[in-house]
């Protein structure tokens, strides 16, 4: 699925299109900084039922919501530098008990997906605004 974000409202659309297709508990979210990762995570999740304030896991790494589904973990990996970081946030275990893992950044525990059913989404910043595809 492709769409074109010019506005910020513009998400809400994105995101109704994206709660309905998710087959697989992780969605990678790649993108620019700025690009609109955490604001389509914002309104994923309201779509989703959640009720918590949503904000930036940039310092925290890992930001945890309820949905009627179960635990949604949001994580944002820009800060780690190794995979074995990344494993010693205890990401395994979040991915295995969690609905739904929504991870910024993923490029550095990227390999560890090869052969993993997962969705990916890209935001790329165009002139007039986002260019984003599901997958």
């Amino acid at each position: 699925m492709e769409w074109t974000v010019n506005n910020v409202d513009e998400w809400q659309l994105v995101a109704d299109q994206v709660a309905q297709s998710l087959e697989y508990n992780i969605l990678l979210l790649k993108g620019n900084l700025g690009a609109g990762k955490t604001t389509f995570t914002k309104y994923l999740l309201n779509t989703l039922g959640s009720k918590d304030e949503v904000s930036s896991p940039t310092y925290a790494i890992v930001n945890e919501y309820s949905v009627n589904q179960g635990s949604i973990f949001h994580f944002d990996l820009y800060r780690m530098k190794t995979i074995e970081e990344v494993y010693d946030i205890g990401i395994d275990e979040y991915l295995d008990n969690a609905w739904l893992c929504i991870i910024e950044w993923p490029e550095i525990y990227a390999p560890e997906f090869t052969g993993v059913p997962h969705h990916e989404m890209l935001i790329e910043n165009s002139d007039t605004g986002r260019k984003v595809i599901f997958k």
